[in-house]
């Protein structure tokens, strides 16, 4: 009896606990995995905070040491989380001035924890000796740097061509570094491959880029076949610098998305989107956080029975004052901008927090910059501040300035209330590098003919709804459009203004002096083919004569360049001191517009027609001609399709 009773004691435990067992052991094996990220992008120099104006209000935002104390409230709860960055990470504050020397962005992106980042349009602005020169100081720094990807630098198409100068700097800087095409990291259980892309509109935005590129989405295509076949990955990642648009059709990450769907995720860069809601093609999402570090993205992702992964938790965290900066992080920081006024500033005889002037004109945001299309107080100051610069340069040539031009795609950062210092104006105007190989773009002096001054406010007018970064703010030229005109004939207006805004007719074959900075005067290019080449603008010298080279034309004083910047100091320090505390104020003016730049919204068909210009004509010419094709089309085929029921009926007659 015992033993009986002890054998159905051990049947009832394999019976019932064993399943239990092998129960857990099952749900074990089958748990989905998980994985949380953390993503920046188009920080732009950013290390320290910043103010700036959210939803109209002036608010300290943004900084490294503040975001590494996220990252680190993070990995406090999970240390496998993923860091990725979308590119961009250089040019924007002054920081960047020790970009060749000291590689303070990349540096301090791997100091914080980012584990991939990618190349953006603005790591090409020093040139190819520049980011050559910015790659080996990171790698010769010993210090832990992210993995750097991207997979569509056409390297055998420039090969083929035998390499020049600039590319093989650039292939050294990528093989001392270690750039590769994608790269795989393993966070916990899971294990991603993270691919990196260079856009075609960022190629666009580059215009002292050398290297060669393949199609984007080709390019990742390829690569995400070669880490299915060659990796044993759990998830796909793609950070890339091409950006998503109101236009989907036009939307780069979203057709990438569409293209290629074995990507989960996609850090999308170049556009400084911020998606407070991720986008979703398939079983892809596109996420954005915005420009300069002033958000951190946050995500996470649980894979899917069918091995795909669904996206929860996403959010932006506003990176505010509220947040204690790492002390250890911004002691680095402090760092590197202590080199800055001793390597950079003191050429100019200037200290990053010196005070130009007092200000209490509320200033239109970047935001406004991007989505107004009409006069805008940021812009006039900066076009004012070239022609002052200018025409009180010690080595001026008594040449008046007709006409400055600020695009918006020049201008990085606003001014707010307060105290505007060194550091302010330089981030507001950070781009680039001139020809002297000292950081910030130079002014340019070229001339237009007044035919040309007219198409250059007709490009504003019809081309910038369709390329934001080529909105026009213009000191000298006013006028006049109606947005619901026909494209290529929506300036109904268009005339110069000098002292006290008294108006100066246009005469069509005089040259007039024009005064722009070097990376307008490179992008004009690519404005042009916005217009589809109808459009031709060619800066020229004072004799007439075409300019071959514009970086022939900076300004110069002496052996240094005139630098953009360094103009509009110079105007702010210019302002009279009205409160007598010895520091100059913002004049009133600039609290109004002008009529610089007048929209008339008028609907009147007479409106809307008059004073047609030879290219609406053309695109009327054009309409009717495919119009008349159409028609001669439809005829041809009625007379075919009774052609054929002709013989039809003809042939079961003979039947």
């Amino acid at each position: 009896m015992r033993i009986r009773k002890r054998l159905l004691s051990i049947l009832l435990v394999i019976t019932f606990i064993l399943p239990l067992l092998s129960g857990f052991e099952v749900e074990a094996k089958t748990a989905a995995k998980k994985v949380d990220v953390l993503f920046t992008h188009d920080t732009h120099s950013h290390l320290n905070s910043f103010s700036t104006l959210v939803n109209g209000k002036s608010k300290e935002v943004g900084g490294f040491a503040r975001i590494k104390t996220l990252i680190d409230q993070k990995k406090q709860k999970n240390p496998n989380t993923l860091i990725l960055d979308g590119g961009d990470f250089s040019m924007g504050t002054l920081s960047q001035t020790v970009y060749e020397t000291e590689a303070a962005e990349l540096r301090m992106l791997g100091y914080i924890g980012t584990d991939v980042t990618t190349f953006g349009n603005h790591e090409f602005d020093y040139r190819s000796k520049g980011l050559a020169n910015m790659l080996k100081t990171a790698k010769k720094s010993g210090e832990r740097l992210p993995d750097l990807v991207v997979c569509n630098i056409d390297w055998s198409s420039m090969e083929k061509k035998g390499l020049n100068d600039g590319q093989k700097q650039i292939k050294e800087g990528c093989e001392t570094y270690g750039v590769k095409d994608y790269t795989v990291v393993k966070k916990g259980d899971v294990k991603i491959a993270v691919v990196g892309v260079f856009g075609k509109d960022a190629l666009e935005c580059a215009p002292t880029c050398e290297l060669k590129f393949k199609d984007p989405v080709k390019a990742v295509k390829e690569t995400v076949a070669t880490i299915k076949k060659k990796e044993k990955v759990d998830m796909i990642a793609c950070v890339s610098h091409g950006g998503t648009w109101d236009d989907e059709e036009k939307s780069e990450d979203e057709i990438l998305a569409k293209e290629v769907p074995d990507l989960d995720l996609i850090i999308s860069g170049h556009t400084h989107s911020e998606l407070k809601k991720p986008i979703r093609h398939g079983n892809t999402y596109i996420v954005s956080c915005g420009e300069y570090g002033r958000n951190l993205g946050s995500l996470s992702m649980t894979q899917k029975e069918d091995g795909r992964w669904s996206l929860s938790d996403y959010k932006l965290n506003l990176v505010s004052k509220n947040i204690k900066a790492d002390k250890k992080t911004q002691k680095r920081i402090d760092a590197l901008m202590d080199t800055v006024d001793k390597n950079y500033l003191s050429k100019f005889g200037y200290t990053r927090k010196e005070v130009l002037a007092q200000n209490d004109i509320k200033f239109n945001s970047l935001e406004e910059m991007g989505t107004k299309h009409e006069e805008l107080n940021l812009g006039d100051i900066m076009s004012d501040a070239y022609v002052y610069a200018v025409e009180h340069s010690p080595k001026y040539n008594g040449d008046p300035v007709d006409v400055a031009v600020v695009p918006s795609g020049t201008v990085r950062d606003t001014y707010t209330k307060g105290d505007i210092t060194v550091e302010d104006v330089f981030n507001s105007f950070s781009l680039g590098i001139g020809k002297d190989g000292v950081a910030g773009y130079p002014l340019i002096s070229a001339y237009l003919t007044g035919k040309e001054l007219k198409l250059a406010a007709e490009v504003d007018a019809s081309v910038s709804d369709y390329m934001t970064t080529a909105r026009l703010y213009c000191s000298g030229l006013n006028f006049t459009y109606n947005p619901h005109r026909m494209i290529l004939n929506k300036v109904t207006d268009c005339y110069l203004t000098k002292e006290n805004d008294k108006r100066i007719e246009i005469e069509d074959d005089k040259l007039y002096h024009v005064v722009t900075d070097l990376y307008t005067g490179q992008m004009l290019g690519s404005v042009m083919k916005m217009s589809y080449g109808l459009l031709s603008l060619e800066p020229k010298d004072k004799s007439g004569k075409p300019i071959k080279n514009l970086e022939d034309e900076a300004i110069l004083e002496g052996n240094k360049e005139l630098k953009a910047w360094d103009a509009i100091a110079r105007y702010m320090q210019s302002f009279e001191d009205t409160d007598g505390d010895g520091i100059a104020n913002v004049p009133q003016y600039y609290a109004t517009t002008h009529g610089r730049k007048v929209v008339d919204n008028s609907k009147n068909v007479i409106n809307l027609v008059k004073h047609p210009n030879k290219y609406s004509a053309m695109i009327v010419g054009i309409v009717l001609i495919i119009i008349l094709l159409l028609v001669l089309l439809v005829v041809l085929v009625r007379k075919l399709v009774r052609k054929i029921r002709r013989r039809e009926k003809k042939e079961k007659s003979v039947k």
